[in-house]
This record gives structure tokens, C-alpha cells and sequence, in this order.
């Protein structure tokens, strides 16, 4: 019976402390962050067009493309594929996106394409490129929109986010950003 009490008040401190002590603390500490707890937007002339954290579809000729999306971009349903590097359909998709690359970016050799251009990531929500990614596209977007390669190029080298105090994490774009940035760029 002393067993059975103690099982019982070990049962309920944990309750009133993971229930509802942690995720007050939680709530609160989200209430200080950039974006008050509701994920960082972005806007532009006062709408929301997106949120910083979160990968957005862009395949057009004339924007910086995306990382593939094994989800579709759902926020909803944050998954990979759960495909493995020699399942026969996956091969069939990461060919087909390189494929695609070399067709609508002339001039690149199969070799020069990064990973992260061609493979989705582990949340299929993955907002951001590498810096060879980005600049990969340059020439392609620069002729699209009528624009010098030189200002496409210093537009991405411009939002390069380093890696936090130079040493944690890969150098990374936020295609949203870039995008936005380059929807304002002038000729």
C-alpha cells in the first residue's frame, strides 16, 4: 500500500509539472521570440506572405528554386520520404530534379549540382539553400529577368546567413528572402 501511495504522488507531481508547469514556461519563453511565440512572418506592403522558418514551393524560371519537398510543402505534415538512397524510386526522383536543373539552367554539368537542390530534406519544410545552390541559379535568373549576372550574384551573396559564431551549422540562403529581394531589384 506505501508503494502504491507513493506511485500515486510521484504520478501526480509529474502531472502538475509536465502538464502544466513546462508548458507555461514554454509559452512564455515562445512569447519573447522574434516572432511572439507564432513563428517569425515575413511581409511585404503589411501582408504576410510567409514565414521565415518554413520552405516555401518555387519552380518558376525567374525565382531561386527551393529544396524539394517530400511533403509537398504541408506544414501540416512535416515528414521526409522515408525512401532510401538506393530505393528505385527515389533514384527515379533525385534524376528527375536533376533533369529538370539541367534543362532550365544550360550550361551547368551534372557534377555542379549541390545535394540540397536535388534531395528533400528531412522535414520536406527545409526554408533555406546553400550558398552554391543560390548561386548555381544565377546565370539563369539573371537572363529571365534582363538583369546582369553581377547584380544576381551580389544579391545572394548578400543574404548569405553564416553559420552561428562561424562554427555551428552550414552557411545557408533563405529562398523566401532572396526572393522578395530579387522581386525588388531594379534593373
Amino acid at each position: 500500500m506505501k508503494t502504491l501511495a507513493q506511485s500515486i504522488k510521484l504520478t501526480l507531481a509529474l502531472m502538475v509539472l509536465l502538464c502544466g508547469i513546462y508548458p507555461v514556461i514554454i509559452a512564455f519563453a515562445g512569447k519573447l521570440s522574434k516572432g511572439q511565440g507564432n513563428g517569425e512572418t515575413i511581409t511585404q506592403n503589411g501582408k504576410v506572405i510567409g514565414y521565415a522558418a518554413l520552405g516555401q514551393k518555387f519552380d518558376q524560371p525567374q525565382y531561386f528554386w527551393s529544396r524539394p519537398s517530400a511533403i509537398g510543402y504541408n506544414a501540416a505534415g512535416s515528414a521526409g520520404s522515408n525512401k532510401g538512397p538506393s530505393n528505385p524510386d527515389y533514384l527515379k526522383e533525385v534524376n528527375n530534379r536533376i533533369d529538370t536543373l539541367l534543362k532550365y539552367n544550360p550550361g551547368i554539368k551534372r557534377s555542379d549540382i549541390p545535394a540540397d537542390l536535388v534531395t528533400a530534406s528531412g522535414s520536406g519544410l527545409d526554408p533555406d539553400i546553400s550558398p552554391e545552390a543560390a548561386r548555381l541559379q544565377v546565370k539563369r535568373i539573371a537572363a529571365k529577368r534582363g538583369l546582369s549576372e553581377q547584380q544576381v550574384a551580389a544579391l545572394v551573396e548578400s543574404h548569405i546567413q553564416k553559420p552561428l559564431l562561424g562554427m555551428f551549422g552550414p552557411a545557408t540562403v533563405n529562398v523566401l528572402a532572396l526572393n522578395i529581394a530579387l522581386n525588388n531589384l531594379k534593373k
